[in-house]
């Protein structure tokens, strides 16, 4: 991982001693950040609901802009109507975050059984190598789209913070290791 992350330029050669404290520290912060968002799951969903609807209005905001520098009005109209519907969406989203999270965990919920499906008719269609880990994957991808869905409308109020905790706390696990092994191989 360590000769992964100097090959590809995020630490430069010899500056993994500097670098190492720096992905600690970051990694103990984002790990902090899941412990704290953990001990409320229901308050780190909304956030996560508020961050996507604040994302939304922006984008909308900028398409707008966007539409008004277009030289013809089919194009103009289409960006405007565009950007007017984002703007909608995410003063919703703004507004009632919980309805917003029902509604984004039933399209997790879709994508994954969606993803998932594919991947076993791609596997099953072609038996080369790794095609069982591809299998495996979308049987378990199509398993967590069920269990999804059959708790919902329930689960949309935990699990968008669930997730957010767990990818929290993994990726800051993650930088310490990488800051740990910087220091350690001193490059």
């Amino acid at each position: 991982m360590v000769a992964w992350i100097i090959g590809q330029g995020v630490v430069p050669p010899g500056d993994g001693t500097r670098a190492g404290p720096w992905f600690i520290g970051i990694g103990l912060v984002l790990a902090l950040l899941g412990l704290v968002a953990s001990v409320n799951l229901l308050f780190a969903t909304i956030a996560v609901t508020y961050t996507i609807g604040a994302m939304m209005f922006v984008a909308a905001i900028f398409q707008l802009i966007h539409a008004f520098a277009m030289r013809s009005w089919g194009r103009m109209a289409f960006l405007i109507v565009s950007g007017l519907l984002y703007l909608a969406a995410g003063a919703l989203t703004i507004y009632d975050p919980r309805f917003a999270a029902g509604m984004i965990v039933l399209l997790l919920a879709a994508v994954l059984g969606g993803s998932g499906i594919a991947r076993v008719v791609f596997a099953l269609g072609r038996h080369k190598a790794g095609w069982g880990w591809m299998l495996a994957s979308g049987l378990a991808s199509i398993l967590a789209a069920v269990i999804i869905a059959m708790g919902w409308p329930f689960n949309a109020l935990w699990l968008l913070g669930f997730l957010l905790v767990i990818d929290l706390i993994f990726q800051g696990v993650m930088m310490i290791f990488v800051g740990v092994n910087l220091r350690l191989a001193n490059v």
